[in-house]
């Protein structure tokens, strides 16, 4: 054995932009068609002026990845184990289901996205076929390319990699064709509540529910991912790191959701600058919308970015999803595993069942979609208040278990899980009463 194999400075001394990786595909995950969707609709409906709650569900999805990294770097094996190990293999089960279950609604959300796009474009009286056509056939490429691949994570990693770099280029051209008033972005960034925004509760009016926080709830619910922050233990030990790339992991996780962020803040700012007052209420209505605008050129190069933000998340999910429930149960929990495959595609199954069942029964895409990503945030505290248990655990930190600033953002993440949570109970409950 070489020394640098036995120092393990080899990897240590690698690039930096080559450890870039984990927290990436978290990235590519959580910021899907729903996230540019609804971050569109709020630049449209208020603007710049909601551009500091954005920043904020960064800093805490960046805290609940990092505390998350740590934790799986250094225990040496994925939270799953972990936990099994620590209060018992039911416990474990139990978060694999629930972010199996997260990843579900996720998958529902991104087969509607495709629905969406290819829906706007079909011949009148044909889109219901077209739109379960597609939904069908992209599924079916995807389950075919999940047990063709050898090295699932290193494939995903390299297409991951040139993806972002298209959509960071793409909405950046944009971006600055749109020529926003930079001194209006800069004080959205100062927390203040627009004014016209109701901060009620879900409640029953002439025998429909009325949310006027449901696209601010969707907002930070599809940044600050708790579920995606939860599986990056898994994603660290994927890459093979252990104590030695501490570091590394939490450069990762800033890196990752510094990149879901700036993606997020430069569609909010283009559509505030471009269609303010305007409906963005799916993709192809905001391309559409921007083409006048921007010109022929930069509406190309929006769409050219809007392919890798429709197609990122659809398999990842669905394997981070089937990969969960695996490990959870103590089945080998690796993404190239028999057991995580077949689950990934009974949820890429669920995931197209669901949107399919809503759009055959004629239920409007876009409240598919908004209710689709709002039911992501039902497990979100468990995952949280199990991040912050590992993070803070002795016998698996040590010396590096949290200190006060991230127990600090780790309790204003809980609460913000918790009352989104409770939020969406509650419709639940409503919609139930109907």
């Amino acid at each position: 054995m070489s020394q640098k194999d036995a120092s393990g400075s080899g990897a240590a001394r690698a690039p930096w932009w080559r450890s870039i990786g984990p927290a990436l595909i978290t990235a590519c995950v959580v910021f899907g068609p729903g996230s540019l969707v609804i971050s569109a609709n709020v630049g449209a409906t208020y603007r710049f002026e909601l551009l500091w709650l954005l920043a904020l569900a960064g800093l805490l999805m960046g805290a609940f990845m990092t505390m998350s990294a740590r934790a799986g770097v250094t225990a040496g094996a994925t939270h799953f184990s972990t936990i099994a190990r620590e209060i018992g293999r039911p416990f474990a089960a139990l978060l694999g289901a629930v972010l199996c279950l997260t990843c579900a609604a996720f998958q529902f959300s991104n087969n509607l996205a495709i629905a969406l796009a290819v829906g706007a474009f079909a011949p009148e009286g044909y889109v219901l076929p077209v739109q379960l056509a597609a939904m069908a056939a992209i599924n079916v490429v995807l389950v075919v390319f999940l047990f063709k691949a050898q090295h699932i994570f290193k494939s995903i990693e390299g297409i991951m990699k040139v993806m972002v770099g298209v959509v960071l280029i793409s909405f950046l051209i944009n971006l600055f064709v749109a020529r926003p008033d930079w001194m209006a972005v800069v004080r959205g960034l100062v927390p203040r509540r627009p004014e016209g925004l109701s901060l009620g509760i879900p409640q029953i009016v002439a025998g429909a529910i009325q949310d006027p926080l449901v696209l601010i709830a969707s907002l930070v619910g599809t940044t600050f991912s708790v579920a995606g922050a939860f599986f990056q233990g898994n994603l660290v030990r994927e890459k093979g790191w252990g104590k030695e790339d501490y570091d590394r992991g939490i450069g990762d996780s800033i890196a990752g959701v510094g990149v879901l962020t700036l993606v997020s803040m430069m569609i909010m700012i283009t559509a505030a600058t471009v269609i303010a007052g305007k409906p963005a209420d799916n993709i192809a209505t905001l391309a559409i919308t921007l083409q006048p605008l921007l010109g022929v050129t930069a509406f190309v190069v929006f769409c050219v970015g809007l392919i890798p933000v429709a197609l990122n998340p659809f398999l990842i999910n669905a394997m981070i999803g089937g990969t969960a429930l695996a490990d959870g149960f103590g089945l080998p929990g690796k993404l190239s595993d028999f057991w995580p495959r077949v689950f990934t595609v009974c949820l890429l199954l669920t995931g197209f069942a669901m949107a399919a069942v809503g759009l055959w029964n004629r239920i409007p895409p876009v409240n598919l979609m908004v209710f689709g990503q709002a039911m992501t945030v039902i497990g979100n505290p468990i995952m949280a208040g199990t991040i912050l248990w590992l993070a803070n655990r002795e016998s698996i930190m040590g010396e590096r278990r949290n200190k006060v600033v991230s127990n600090l953002l780790g309790a204003v993440g809980m609460i913000v899980v918790l009352l989104l949570a409770l939020r969406m109970v509650w419709f639940l409950y409503l919609r139930l009463s109907l």
